[in-house]
């Protein structure tokens, strides 16, 4: 969110009974039953206390009940689509039963599970599946998150190639540990945390920068997202096959992100596979692979990049994680990989995806601040824009004089206050709006987001109403905190 609202309550003693009033023993039920209510306020006491102040000065202090699928419901029964899959994770929708099953399976069945000597099956096989849908690679190594996936595919390209420096894109986002952050594409998220490793900006489909980066002879990696989160920019069609051409000429090696674009997302398992020819040297992936229950990241590799890593018994484990491979998060992916074969997941995401699309391209000459609608799959972008109209330009000059990416954060709002439907602002200044619904939504769910959103774009253009009374208050609050 683009908001930094006002100060909330201060702090004080935790509520709840004395330690030694307590019930001993732990039952999950009565804790939510009674401190369940408190979850703003707990939040607010002891996590990012920004959070819950954002949420609320926007409306969306909402408390969910439950949820299944792609949508939640509150405590009235009232139902909200989510278009958001909590940043990509929830690739199955919420609670799919195949997943659950393979957890309560895994739990009962009380392996031994991470003794750090003895080789499990469940890692294993998850590696043959994933690495079956990347035939070109020939091993896994699994982290918790798309971070560390990214972290791993860093560390490896660095050794492998005896080399330091990594190449990335403007506007890219891998992740916001050390590493990744070190070729994180934006600003706003690097801010204060420098010195970050000595990583190096190009343009996304910039061969030539890419290259005269490269002749310099001190290159290990260019790392990518076939399509950028931050903005759903894709990159230019022959884009990622010549620079891989281009790397391989220079013993570098070509990293593709698909932490938010694989498993189906763009309407292929990879989004990279969409370019004819492009075979990374690493892939990591991440979110989905979860089911939306337990962390799990994974980076694809080739062959002689592992073996240059781990080169001897001395080095088995240079580059590991305490939880890495865990029973848990193994069957949770070995169950998502079930599905999505079982239930067609990747086809229904290109064809749901190419209708959600052109609906919503249909609008465009329809409406003057609605630019563009772009993307691949399910991984929709919608830009708004500078209108025509003089009324429309005066109230389009005054929000983003005040700050660029309100009027994105004006339609996101009465999407979720009004037609209860849960989307995202692509990024920090941009007036994009990102779709990355659960892969599992079908025509009913596309007739209802663009039947609202089409409400919501009447109102923008009738030139008064709630919409811009909200516009008001959001220029107040970013002027403020100037």
């Amino acid at each position: 969110m683009n908001v930094t609202p006002p100060p909330g309550p201060s702090s004080g003693p935790p509520p709840g009974p004395p330690a030694e009033e307590r019930p001993k023993g732990f039952d999950l039920p009565r804790l939510l039953a009674e401190r369940g209510a408190e979850r703003y306020e707990l939040h607010s006491r002891h996590l990012n206390h920004q959070l819950p102040r954002m949420l609320r000065t926007i409306g969306f202090d909402r408390v969910y009940e439950r949820a299944e699928g792609a949508y939640f419901w509150d405590a009235d029964g009232n139902d909200y689509l989510d278009m958001l899959a909590g940043f990509g994770v929830m690739g199955l929708g919420r609670h799919h039963p195949v997943v659950r099953k393979a957890l309560h399976d895994v739990l009962d069945a009380s392996l031994a599970d991470l003794t750090r000597f003895d080789c499990q099956p469940l890692p294993g096989l998850l590696a043959e599946r994933l690495l079956a849908h990347t035939p070109h690679l020939d091993r896994v190594f699994f982290g918790n998150s798309g971070t560390e996936a990214v972290e791993t595919a860093l560390k490896f390209a660095r050794y492998a190639t005896g080399r330091t420096r990594i190449l990335y894109c403007g506007h890219a986002f891998h992740g916001l540990t050390t590493g990744s952050l070190s070729v994180n594409g934006e600003d706003g998220f690097r801010d204060g945390f420098a010195p970050l490793l000595p990583d190096t900006e190009i343009p996304l489909g910039d061969l030539g920068a890419l290259e005269r980066e490269l002749a310099r002879g001190d290159v290990a990696g260019f790392v990518v997202e076939p399509i950028q989160g931050k903005g759903v920019h894709a990159a230019p069609p022959g884009f990622l096959k010549a620079a891989q051409e281009l790397l391989h000429r220079h013993k570098a090696l070509l990293i593709v992100d698909e932490v938010q674009t694989g498993l189906g997302r763009t309407g292929d398992f990879y989004a990279y596979q969409h370019e004819a020819g492009v075979e990374p040297d690493l892939v990591c992936v991440a979110k989905a692979l979860s089911g939306g229950y337990v962390p799990v990241g994974a980076t694809l590799g080739k062959e002689w990049i592992f073996r240059r890593v781990y080169s001897s018994m001395d080095r088995v484990l240079v580059h590991s994680a305490s939880f890495g491979s865990n029973a848990q998060a193994m069957a949770a992916g070995l169950a998502v990989l079930a599905v999505m074969e079982d239930e067609g997941t990747v086809a229904n995401a290109r064809a749901t995806g190419e209708l959600l699309r052109s609906r919503l391209a249909a609008l465009v000459d329809r409406y003057e601040l609605l630019h563009d609608v772009r993307g691949r799959g399910l991984m929709v972008g919608i830009e708004f824009g500078r209108p025509h109209s003089i009324a429309l330009r005066g109230r389009w000059a005054m929000l983003q004089a005040a700050r660029k990416g309100l009027f994105a954060q004006m339609v996101v709002v009465p999407l979720l206050q009004k037609h209860r439907i849960l989307t995202q602002v692509s990024g920090d200044h941009l007036e994009v709006i990102k779709l990355i619904p659960p892969l599992i939504i079908g025509e009913r769910e596309v007739d209802r987001f663009v039947t609202a959103f089409t409400a919501v774009m009447d109102d923008a253009h009738s030139g008064g109403g709630l919409m811009w009374d909200f516009g008001r208050t959001l220029v107040k609050q970013a002027v403020a905190n100037r």
